[in-house]
């Protein structure tokens, strides 16, 4: 193959030694060097060929189970389509082949099951069911897999947050509005609000759960015509024996469960990466209040040595941004999916929503990570509170002569001092005590005492207790 005039490249060759030296993976979160930057190997193995795979066989012994339950097929068959249910002996590449030669998903696993089953069981395989019963219950069994993953990740993050908040509770630091000194908060505060949008995402994703986490089976056009007079008890047997709930209705064309799903692990991913951001700011050189954490041996730079990058963070946020692109395309196959069925949403979702567990998964793992092993620089926060020379306080001054001259001229007067404070590089303090009409109402002591940031951090030690719990006594 012509590569655009630079060289031929020999397919067969090159794809020869990519098999030598390790797999044909062809997208990061599968790759067995970058993988674990865009995913865990806990939630590539929920998404891998055989876990997909035993989810779709699951399906059918279940399915077999309730039939035989019910009457409609031998219980000896059911058991003996139980037995045979297993991906360990399911030929692969003879299911690789048959997908490619019938472009079918799942009739050449259904002929293989059939085959490995002894005696007559083998004609009741897949018994009044169609195929996207299979898959999307099978898609469905994953995504609640991964859920739980994701859900238990986040409770545990967010009791790292919780520690962390009472850890730093009275930390000072500079409070930041449009990227500027504003009044001062503390640390607690800060990681009190990234508690409480966690804690957020916790209560919707298990809300979620019994709306979502639904099965199928429905048969061709839903109507369960294929097995109608027992149809409700097959589908409630079937379902309790999966962990899934029962279906009110046939939902093959209906794709709301998956894009709402998508859209919960949107936003968590943004939340994660809304932290990320914010550490990658408070770790710039010039700032230097947190740092993700650093062991020796973390390289930052191939070239310069000495960089101790946020790299990590700017994995989260790469990770946070796929994962909010992809939801588009769940509504999409949401929104334009067709009649009875349409098979390109569901080709969609096959996609769209591995990847989004998976990079969604990965945001909250290395965020838990990042918060338990965060590195603060508590004299750095100290120094930038300080760096304005009292212009933080500016507020605190401005209402107290307010008292005095009323909230608007205040604040005139103390933005003179300000402007002027800040341009010639002076203590505010010095331009207050230096304007008469300060110093009518306001003695030398009263403006110090009014620039100590700890005495103005409001309520921010009340709202960490009421997030995160107060401290224990020492």
């Amino acid at each position: 193959m012509w590569t655009g005039g630079l060289r031929w490249i020999d397919v067969k060759r090159e794809t020869s030694n990519v098999k030598r030296v390790g797999g044909m993976n062809a997208h990061v979160v599968d790759s067995r060097y970058l993988g674990d930057l865009f995913g865990t190997e806990e939630l590539r193995r929920i998404f891998a060929d055989t876990y997909q795979l035993q989810c779709w066989l699951d399906f059918e012994a279940a399915l077999a189970r309730a039939e035989a339950a019910v009457g409609l097929i031998p219980a000896a068959a059911a058991a003996e389509i139980t037995r045979k249910a297993r991906a360990e002996l399911i030929d692969l590449e003879a299911l690789r082949e048959g997908v490619r030669f019938t472009g079918h998903p799942l009739i050449s696993l259904v002929r293989q099951l059939a085959d490995l089953c002894e005696g007559e069981a083998g004609r009741y395989v897949h018994w009044g069911a169609t195929t996207q019963d299979v898959t999307d219950t099978g898609l469905m069994l994953q995504a609640k897999a991964a859920h739980a993953i994701i859900l238990r990740d986040l409770r545990a993050l967010a009791d790292a947050l919780a520690d962390l908040a009472r850890r730093e509770r009275d930390t000072l630091m500079p409070g930041r509005t449009h990227g500027q000194h504003a009044t001062p908060i503390t640390l607690g505060f800060k990681v009190a609000v990234w508690l409480d949008e966690v804690r957020r995402h916790s209560e919707r994703m298990e809300q979620l759960a019994p709306r979502v986490f639904v099965g199928e089976f429905a048969g061709a056009s839903t109507t369960l015509a294929s097995v109608a007079a027992a149809g409700l008890e097959i589908q409630r047997r079937l379902m309790a024996d999966l962990g899934l709930a029962v279906p009110a209705i046939g939902w093959h064309a209906a794709r709301d469960r998956f894009a709402e799903l998508g859209a919960m692990l949107a936003m968590v991913a943004a939340t994660m990466g809304k932290i990320a951001h914010e550490v990658i700011l408070l770790q710039k050189s010039e700032v230097m209040e947190l740092e993700e954490p650093h062991h020796h041996g973390k390289v930052g730079s191939s070239t310069m040595p000495h960089k101790r990058n946020p790299m990590i963070c700017e994995g989260i946020m790469a990770q946070a941004r796929l994962a909010r692109a992809l939801l588009p395309a769940l509504l999409e196959a949401m929104g334009t999916a067709e009649h009875e069925r349409d098979w390109s949403a569901v080709h969609t979702e096959w996609a769209a929503v591995p990847e989004l567990c998976l990079l969604a998964g990965a945001a909250v793992a290395q965020t838990l990570g990042v918060v338990r092993d965060l590195i603060v620089y508590r004299d750095r926060m100290r120094a930038n509170v300080d760096a304005l020379h009292g212009l933080i306080l500016s507020e605190a001054v401005m209402l107290r002569l307010g008292e005095f001259v009323g909230r608007q001229v205040a604040h005139d007067i103390v933005y003179d001092a300000a402007m002027a404070a800040f341009e010639q590089r002076r203590p505010l303090a010095d331009l207050l005590a230096a304007d008469p009409r300060v110093t009518a109402h306001l003695a030398p002591a009263e403006i110090a005492d009014l620039l100590r940031p700890e005495a103005y951090t409001g309520l921010a030690g009340v709202f960490v207790d009421r997030i995160a719990g107060a401290p224990p006594a020492t």
